[in-house]
């Protein structure tokens, strides 16, 4: 049987840090349709549908093509806004939940997630990780590092530095870095969404220690790209310097 994956992009208007951000503009294009268009290349997604609760970002993606989904303004996370979605979809088997700030995203790497769920039906939940190259990532609590099993599990993600290495002159210790983008199986998204909040969830300001909290297991590829997320206004400057 072939498995139907979908993709979603949560988007919503109402960012703290960048009011608007999915319409805002880079080199002619809005970034919520640069994200649509990146997502659209991948080759096993099914479907890609922009989730939102603001009219203007849904008239934005009509017009460029996309399928839109309205959703509830109270959602706390882009996972709840998926949820929404994928549970009034009866053809669905697996989600892969695409962030609308990152208009660079590689398609290889939404593939790499879409084939686990092909690949392997115990798949729960899987994301992406990276090797971090530079120290001062190491050190700063806005970075995610996650510690994982010899098979890829991941054990546990935390914004402080883990594991610690207490004797750093014996060998060097290769620390990996979260990447935001994540695959569910569509059962398992509809459970994890309705747990109530944890209190190591609670504690990191990390929804996914939620999940692991309650039983769940995060798979864990690593990639080698790291794509540039569009956060603040600043971040948008940078872009646009090199990207025009």
């Amino acid at each position: 049987m072939i498995m139907k994956i979908i993709g979603i992009i949560p988007a919503r208007y109402a960012s703290t840090r960048f009011p608007g951000k999915p319409l805002i503009q880079i080199a002619g294009k809005s970034m919520i349709q640069r994200t649509w268009e990146q997502a659209c290349k991948a080759k096993l997604l099914s479907e890609v549908i922009i989730a939102t609760d603001d009219e203007r970002i849904k008239t934005e993606a009509e017009n460029f093509g996309a399928t839109v989904a309205m959703t509830s303004a109270n959602h706390h996370s882009g996972t709840d806004r998926c949820a929404e979605v994928v549970s009034k979809l009866n053809e669905a088997d697996a989600v892969i939940n695409i962030q609308g700030d990152e208009p660079f995203i590689h398609p290889d790497q939404i593939d790499v997630l879409a084939s686990t769920f092909i690949n392997n039906n115990l798949t729960e939940i899987v994301t992406l990780i990276k090797a971090i190259e530079l120290q001062q990532e190491i050190e700063n609590p806005n970075v995610i590092k996650v510690a994982r099993s010899s098979n890829g599990q991941a054990l546990y993600f935390s914004r402080s530095v883990i594991p610690y290495q207490r004797d750093k002159t014996q060998h060097h210790f290769t620390y990996f870095k979260h990447i935001g983008i994540y695959g569910y199986r569509k059962d398992v998204l509809l459970k994890i969404v309705s747990l109530q909040q944890s209190t190591l969830e609670i504690t990191e300001s990390l929804e996914q220690l939620r999940w692991m909290e309650n039983g769940y297991h995060i798979e864990t590829i690593i990639t080698n790209f790291e794509n540039q997320s569009i956060d603040t206004p600043d971040d948008l400057e940078k872009i646009k310097e090199v990207y025009v």
